[in-house]
């Protein structure tokens, strides 16, 4: 799945740094050199220098005056912060059938790593309300815009009406700025979910629009025995001794990885500490809301046990030594905290040096959980048993007699690239000698940063028709069970992972590199590793126009999506 050839590496490297950019192709750069790495002058925000933690070269001397080709953009640029509101921590929202929320983004005051910051929080608050229901309900959210930029709101893994879906131009409208959108929320599926702005999520998301949405089961005993239930949001942000580091302002930057951040955020915060008793199991519902990170998280040594994925339980319970979750994606673990102490809570990686072609350890910390006293209450006898969940199995019964089926669409995740600086095409050459199957870290932070969504432009390939990205609009009926393979081109420019998420439905992952997925559970997100080949098989059960995407940020807005309509032949659906 991954190749290393470290010696050809460096010496090519070696080769490539000895020799100017000029000599090397002959071309003229100078529209690459603005010469402007510097602070806010006056009313203007011009870009300084990236950011360039885990570097381990001297940045080449061709690149030290360029910046991406698109102006740098904050919010709230020339403000006084003081005048912007204080957020405030998450609540949790209980609503019933029926209930009414209003919400709205506004831009917020932060404090971060110790600096004062203008970001963006529906409802005030960071995170922004966990909204918690029953399964089966309907619920309305009054949501208006407050933000200085359009935007909307889509409700993530939810199969709900198409017209809430929130996507600007396939099912609403843009939420301009003082404007407000109803939007009605169903509720069919027990587990957790997450909202997000469908409109620069790369800056939006970013800045701290996001939340939950915690479905409960209406069922008893659906889950096993919990002491308590903790929402753990998983994020990263990128900062410098200045602040928020700036964002695109008319298509993202970092578009060839994602912007990873260097700031690790749990909940929104840089100190997350969790208080229990010794003896607890604790069910924690993660979400992964980060641009491009993909988190392997672990507990401190305490155990962890898998239980639910994206939109159901898995058909059994697993025990696991750690949680892999990319963007987008949510999981649900119980973890036993069988004696007192403190237990990091991190996320332990191996990072690339795409330099030097060598594997670098990395462990953040994210926060902690505190255990003391003894608990009264001990379920540790029943987290010991890996359930086997009967009414997942029986659920995914139904749809066995599809899994070997041949492909109805065969998808090649691949990228395009129009006038990337010289450089970053000379040193993306060479990094592609190695590809990590998950990329970790960003390895090359001043190549990417360059890169912007006008000139790496991310490509999903319909190898069927010849088709890419919005050109694609699949047609399907309800009741269609449809079967994607999903290739993740090695041989691509900049190879990398891809988080791809289907609006509107539910899938399941039947194999994995032709090995049949042993332990399922239904999803709307999944991760394809690079080399990979995924099979998902799609319950298509809700009509309307929808998008399948790529979750980066960036490689959604560098044009890594395509468009599918769902007829509903059924008599009653006339008018839908």
């Amino acid at each position: 799945m991954s190749f290393l050839k470290p010696r050809i590496l460096v010496a090519t490297l070696s080769l490539l740094l000895a020799l100017p950019v000029a000599a090397q192709d002959g071309m003229d750069h100078s529209m690459h050199m603005h010469h402007n790495h510097d602070m806010p002058m006056g009313d203007s925000l011009v870009w300084r220098m990236a950011p360039m933690d885990g570097m381990t070269m001297p940045m080449m001397p061709e690149m030290m005056d360029d910046v991406p080709e698109t102006g740098a953009f904050l919010p709230g640029f020339g403000m006084d912060v003081s005048m912007y509101p204080e957020a405030r921590p998450s609540e949790i929202i209980d609503m019933a059938d029926g209930d009414t929320l209003h919400m709205d983004a506004s831009l917020v005051r932060r404090t971060i790593n110790g600096q004062e910051l203008v970001m963006m929080a529906y409802g005030g608050m960071y995170p922004g309300p966990l909204i918690r229901a029953d399964r089966g309900s309907r619920v309305i959210v009054e949501f208006t815009n407050n933000i200085d930029m359009p935007t909307t709101v889509h409700w993530h893994g939810l199969r709900l009406e198409n017209a809430f879906d929130g996507i600007p131009g396939m099912t609403q409208p843009p939420v301009e700025t003082g404007e407000t959108f109803t939007y009605e929320l169903d509720f069919p599926d027990t587990g957790m979910y997450w909202y997000h702005p469908h409109m620069r999520e790369d800056v939006q998301q970013d800045l701290g629009l996001y939340g939950n949405m915690l479905v409960d089961p209406t069922e008893d005993g659906y889950y096993g025995p919990a002491n308590r239930e903790v929402p753990l949001i998983l994020d990263d942000i990128l900062m410098d001794g200045n602040g928020l580091y700036p964002y695109g302002e008319t298509t993202p930057t970092h578009a060839l990885m994602g912007r990873f951040g260097n700031v690790m955020l749990l909940n929104g915060i840089t100190d997350y500490n969790l208080d229990i008793e010794a003896g607890e199991v604790v069910r924690f519902y993660l979400t992964n809301v980060a641009n491009t990170r993909t988190f392997n998280v672990n507990f401190g040594g305490a155990r962890i046990k898998v239980i639910a994925d994206d939109v159901s339980k898995f058909e059994r319970e697993q025990f696991v030594s750690s949680v892999v979750i990319g963007p987008a994606e949510r999981y649900i673990v119980d973890v036993h905290f069988d004696e007192e102490g403190t237990f990091e809570i991190t996320n332990a990686i191996q990072g690339i040096d795409h330099f030097r072609g060598t594997f670098v350890p990395e462990t953040h910390v994210l926060g902690t959980v505190t255990a003391s006293g003894a608990v009264a209450d001990d379920h540790g006898e029943a987290f010991a048993e890996a359930r086997a969940n009967e009414d997942t199995i029986a659920d995914i019964d139904n749809f066995r007699r599809y899994f070997d089926k041949a492909p109805d669409h065969n998808l090649r995740l691949t990228i395009e690239t129009n006038d990337l600086h010289p450089m970053t095409m000379r040193m993306m050459e060479v990094d592609t000698l190695y590809f990590p199957p998950i990329e970790w870290n960003e390895g090359m932070p001043m190549m990417n940063w360059l890169s912007t969504g006008d000139e790496a432009k991310w490509t999903l390939l319909d190898e069927d028709t010849g088709q890419k990205s919005m050109e694609i609009n699949w047609q399907w009926e309800v009741g269609d069970v449809v079967k994607i393979r999903v290739f993740n081109d090695p041989s691509s420019f900049h190879p990398m992972n891809h988080p791809f998420h289907v609006h509107g439905q539910r899938f399941v992952v039947t194999h994995i590199d032709g090995v049949p997925n042993r332990n399922m559970g239904w999803k709307d997100t999944v991760i394809i590793p690079v080399g990979s080949t995924i099979d998902i098989l799609v319950d298509v059960t809700n009509p309307g126009k929808w998008m399948a995407h790529c979750h980066i940020a960036e490689h959604l807005h560098a044009g890594m999506m395509l468009g599918f309509e769902v007829r509903d032949p059924s008599p009653d659906s006339a008018g839908r």
